[in-house]
């Protein structure tokens, strides 16, 4: 399982997606983040997730977002990619615990 630090931000991004992209290309058949350590962030966080998850899908691995915190989703429904972000289950249900409200 790969996984967000505490802090996230413009000066951190770059370092962290180059680790979470590698880390991805190495995962099983599903990239699962867990993200509920993230605590300090900045939009740059965003823009993070978004590259993580244009290479989850270049990879061909669906991307499984668990434990983000709600500032980090409300900052995503604000910039207008909050459903980018989202776990969607089979029939289009978010799993509750994965994006917190």
């Amino acid at each position: 399982m790969l996984a967000l630090p505490a802090v996230l931000t413009h000066a951190q991004a770059g370092a962290c997606l180059e680790q979470l992209c590698a880390d991805a290309a190495s995962s099983g058949p599903l990239v699962v983040l867990d993200a509920q350590a993230l605590q300090e962030f900045d939009s740059s966080a965003l823009a993070v997730l978004l590259a993580l998850r244009r290479t989850s899908l270049r990879l061909g691995k669906p991307l499984r977002i668990e434990g983000a915190p709600a500032r980090l989703m409300h900052l995503a429904a604000l910039y207008g990619v909050r459903a980018l972000l989202e776990n969607e289950q089979p029939h289009g249900a978010l799993h509750p615990q994965s994006v917190p409200a």
